[in-house]
């Protein structure tokens, strides 16, 4: 996830058994996990790599992110059916705590993101929602670190979860639902745009070293 197993790098499980010091075994379990959430690929031989990025296939799972995460919001639009106040209220103060003292922009932001989204939505209610929405996060994950590299980022981010939070507070779910799309739609821009370099640079290095 934290990108230090580069796309395309063939994966040994004794070298990573040694270095997890652990046995093979649980490497070649986690190995069947992970190429089950097609973030690993296999060799005609048996054997795994980082698996490459697909663009289009995160756009598909970036519109099934969006659906789970404005369904959850307005849900609230039905009759009986409430936000939890409280647990909103608890995730404004931490979200402002987080404003004060913001992290170093780098990959691993994306760990506070995605429990600000999986917390709104289990606001809403339904569990099984949030529950999907981890299974997508997994296969988004390894492309998302993309997505917080830069300070303004960070800042942007921080600001767009406090206005979703403040929209519902207050009731305004429809503002709520176009806050969210408009911050997940930035997101995926701003994820495939560096990926797309990502994939250049490494295109151009691989043919560097060939040629060299």
């Amino acid at each position: 996830m934290l990108g230090e197993f580069p796309t395309g790098q063939r994966l040994a499980e004794e070298q990573i058994a040694e270095q997890l010091e652990v046995s093979r075994t649980p490497v070649r379990e986690a190995f069947v996990r992970l190429h089950a959430d097609r973030l690993l690929r296999r060799f005609s031989d048996g054997g795994y790599f980082v698996a490459e990025i697909d663009l289009f296939d995160l756009r598909d799972l970036y519109e099934l992110r969006l659906t789970l995460e404005l369904r959850g919001i307005t849900r609230a639009d039905e009759e009986g059916i409430e936000h939890d106040r409280e647990a909103l209220l608890e995730l404004q103060d931490e979200w402002l705590a987080i404003q004060r003292d913001p992290p170093e922009p780098d990959g691993s932001f994306i760990e506070l993101d995605e429990s600000f989204h999986l917390a709104l939505l289990r606001s809403s209610g339904n569990l099984a929602l949030a529950e999907t929405l981890e299974t997508i996060n997994v296969r988004i994950r390894p492309v998302r670190t993309y997505d917080f590299l830069t300070e303004d980022r960070i800042t942007t981010s921080i600001a767009e979860h406090l206005g979703i939070v403040e929209a519902l507070l207050n009731g305004r779910i429809q503002l709520a639902a176009d806050r969210l799309r408009e911050h997940i739609g930035a997101s995926l821009d701003v994820v495939e745009q560096r990926a797309a370099d990502a994939m250049r640079q490494r295109a151009l290095r691989s043919r560097s070293t060939r040629e060299g």
